[in-house]
């Protein structure tokens, strides 16, 4: 089914032990079994790659790393499962039902996540989609520079009513879901592959209803969109920085020093940042973020850790800051999270909580809830790649162990909405202008600390749309087509 809540299956953070990870899926893990074959399989690619060679090779991985052993079936017959992907969920279920592992353990490609690590790349109509509970309203969240919706004129704001493979046959969402509450939606707009064509009708923030052919195409997703994503508020001659990072891949690295060098250059100490939507990605990237938040930490003090299960402990880590150039010292930080807030983005905001107390806020609504990270296992001949759940993470208090999102952990919190009517970032916008509140010193209501994440507009819950079986890409920017 089209599991909303599936946030969980975005790639997010690998061990960055040289040997024993990757930042991303740049290094990975040599299975037990070495060589590139993996697991102990031999031979050609054509007889190493059955589905039954695959699936025993899983297994094998899972009882080597898995950071939840004593939750693994002590043997489960891979054969009633008819993908790898099945296998591992069957594999992953009662931790699963514990909540430790929501869907974040899985199979990918390793080409197609090398691609999007190293560069962004992806194919589609390069928007994020976003439903009301009852999936009737499906709205633009935001378009992407270089994708075929923005230059459509298709923006934040934008309500999709109809989906079509032509005028003549265009369904309206309501049909859509009533057919297939399930998977209707992500079906509909077809598969991630360029050249796929759909007639969308749409109305735009104006009112204004116009039918607009899209084709899917290879686009590059800009980490800091060149809009918005980086602005310098000024508001009764204090000046604010904000800065909004989509997801944690390689790319970021010079975006996110362009925009503290400007925050450092014009004295800026408090800072918006937003990551509402922001699945996680590459811990390279998260650790420079909060090196650039971290100006007057010195080299001693540390950052975090992170904890293998017992068997591999020898492995374990303490990540210690290295200011870098541009980081600022920080006097106040206002983090803009929601129920699509996960991994590398909740371990930002996590890792200033020891230094920065109540001075850092955690502003709109609650987190996802993922306190643990992948490593990458790889069967290069048959381009598998394994995301298993294989670390702890801590902050320098060791505080960890949110699986129920942040809003219980922060000692500072603001509930606010997602206005999609507005830009991100425009100071009159719901969540920024909580947290510029925030910044200010101004009272506010508490997140609740609950499970339930997601996002609202206009008093009724809204989350981001997610297929079945989401890309590489829409597990790091949950709600991509």
């Amino acid at each position: 089914m089209t599991r909303f809540g599936r946030l969980g299956t975005m790639l997010a953070l690998a061990a960055t032990l040289a040997g024993c990870g990757g930042d991303g899926g740049s290094n990975t893990i040599t299975p037990s079994g070495g060589g590139g074959s993996g697991g102990g399989s031999s031979g050609t690619a054509t007889n190493g790659c059955s589905l039954r060679n695959r699936q025993n090779w899983v297994a094998a991985q899972m009882n080597e790393w898995y950071l939840f052993p004593e939750t693994l079936p002590a043997s489960l017959d891979p054969t009633p499962y008819s993908t790898v992907s099945d296998y591992i969920d069957a594999l992953t279920a009662t931790a699963r039902a514990q909540r430790k592992d929501r869907y974040f353990t899985y199979i990918t490609s390793i080409k197609e996540e090398d691609a999007y690590y190293n560069s962004g790349a992806d194919a589609g109509f390069g928007f994020r989609l976003t439903a009301d509970a009852s999936q009737t309203r499906l709205m633009v969240a935001e378009s992407f520079e270089s994708g075929a919706a923005l230059a459509a004129g298709i923006d934040r704001g934008t309500e999709i009513r109809g989906i079509g493979t032509t005028t003549a046959n265009i369904q309206s969402i309501a049909d859509i879901v009533r057919a297939d509450p399930n998977n209707g939606l992500s079906n509909a707009l077809g598969p991630d592959t360029a050249g796929t064509t759909r007639v969308l009708q749409v109305a735009d923030t104006s009112g204004n209803v116009r039918t607009v052919t899209l084709t899917k195409s290879a686009f590059t997703l800009q980490p800091v969109s060149p809009n918005y994503g980086t602005q310098v508020i000024v508001e009764n001659g204090q000046r604010y920085g904000y800065i909004n990072l989509r997801t944690f891949i390689s790319t970021a690295d010079p975006q996110l020093r362009a925009a503290f060098a400007t925050f450092k250059q014009q004295g800026i100490t408090q800072v918006v940042v937003d990551l509402r939507y922001n699945g996680g990605g590459a811990i390279t990237i998260a650790d420079l973020f909060n090196n650039l938040l971290g100006g007057n930490r010195q080299t001693s003090d540390v950052m975090g850790y992170t904890a293998f299960r017992a068997s591999k402990a020898s492995n374990n880590t303490t990540t210690y800051f290295a200011p870098q150039a541009e980081s600022i010292v920080p006097t106040r930080l206002a983090f803009i999270g929601t129920g699509g807030t996960a991994s590398a983005s909740e371990l930002v905001v996590n890792r200033t909580l020891p230094y920065m107390g109540s001075n850092s806020g955690l502003i709109g609504a609650n987190t996802y809830g993922k306190p643990v990270g992948q490593i990458a296992l790889d069967k290069s001949e048959c381009d598998d790649r394994l995301r298993v759940i294989a670390i702890s993470i801590q902050n320098a208090n060791q505080q960890g162990g949110y699986y129920n999102g942040l809003a219980s952990v922060v000692p500072a919190s603001c509930k606010a909405g997602d206005d999609l009517t507005r830009k991100m970032g425009d100071p009159q916008e719901a969540s920024t202008r909580a947290a510029l509140d925030f910044l200010q010193g101004k009272t506010c209501t508490p997140i609740s600390a609950s499970t339930a994440t997601a996002q609202s507009l206009s008093g009724g819950a809204r989350k981001l749309l997610q297929p079945e079986r989401p890309s590489v890409a829409q597990r790091d920017v949950p709600g991509l087509f």
